[in-house]
């Protein structure tokens, strides 16, 4: 996918969330994101934008943590902790507009920090936004009973993102001995063959002998390996433990 149609994914994402928590309200609980309601959803999401737009923009020289008076630093009319619940999702939708702006606004060798492999940092940027949008417009659909999917070739795109960007940021996995592990969306028909060893996870685009191997449509192994829908959506042929390692061991969280 190109830096134009991840920018249009952060926005259309955002706006499908927006009406999933007004129809669910903000106390609705949110079961794929265990202890959390509506509320701490949005909020969450709108501090991330907020962090991504400040590295888009260059407002920071490095990775930020979860502090949040650097952000009310950098967008003083935008990061105010935490508007009132009557606020809250118009809030979101203006700290997601901001974000949309700064990547449309950035040059396209723009420098900055980053933390995936990608074409350039605004190509890193975009991506990571669209699918963490996307996701959480999941979590906020499913906890409002809105049924939910994902566009066959977006999907494989966040799948890509997922099991060749983010899991092998791991330095290790507890496993005794390596083992293969391949995933096939058959709608698109994206192959990865995924190595799963003591020393950490690696992902190469092919196919391959494996000893465990997941197929079906791109958004349900999108949603699967992100530990959002049951496995019961996909084919699981070999060794089924090795999904199960992956869903105790691969979880994305803000750090």
């Amino acid at each position: 996918m190109e830096i134009a149609e991840h920018i249009r994914a952060v926005g259309r994402e955002a706006n499908l969330l927006a009406v999933a928590a007004r129809q669910g309200g903000l106390n609705a609980d949110v079961p794929t994101c265990p202890g959390w309601e509506m509320r701490e959803l949005l909020r969450h999401l709108s501090m991330i934008h907020l962090w991504a737009a400040g590295h888009v923009s260059q407002l920071h020289d490095g990775s930020w943590g979860d502090d949040l008076a650097e952000l009310t630093e950098f967008w003083p009319d935008l990061a105010a902790f935490w508007p009132d619940d009557e606020k809250l999702i118009d809030w979101y939708l203006e700290t997601n507009a901001n974000l949309v702006h700064e990547l449309e606004s950035a040059p396209l060798n723009v420098e900055s920090w980053t933390f995936l492999p990608a074409p350039s940092p605004l190509a890193m940027w975009a991506r990571r936004q669209a699918h963490e949008t996307a996701i959480h417009r999941f979590d906020a659909q499913n906890a409002a009973g809105i049924p939910s999917g994902f566009d066959p070739v977006f999907a494989a795109d966040g799948i890509d993102e997922l099991i060749a960007g983010m899991a092998p940021r791991r330095k290790e996995f507890p496993i005794e001995s390596a083992k293969a592990m391949l995933v096939h969306a058959t709608d698109t028909n994206d192959r990865w063959h995924i190595t799963l060893a003591p020393d950490g996870i690696t992902t190469v685009r092919d196919d391959g002998p494996a000893d465990g191997t997941l197929t079906g449509d791109a958004s349900d192994l999108y949603l699967v390996l992100w530990n959002r829908r049951e496995d019961s959506r996909i084919t699981i042929t070999g060794d089924s433990e090795l999904l199960d390692k992956w869903h105790d061991n691969v979880r994305v969280r803000w750090s």
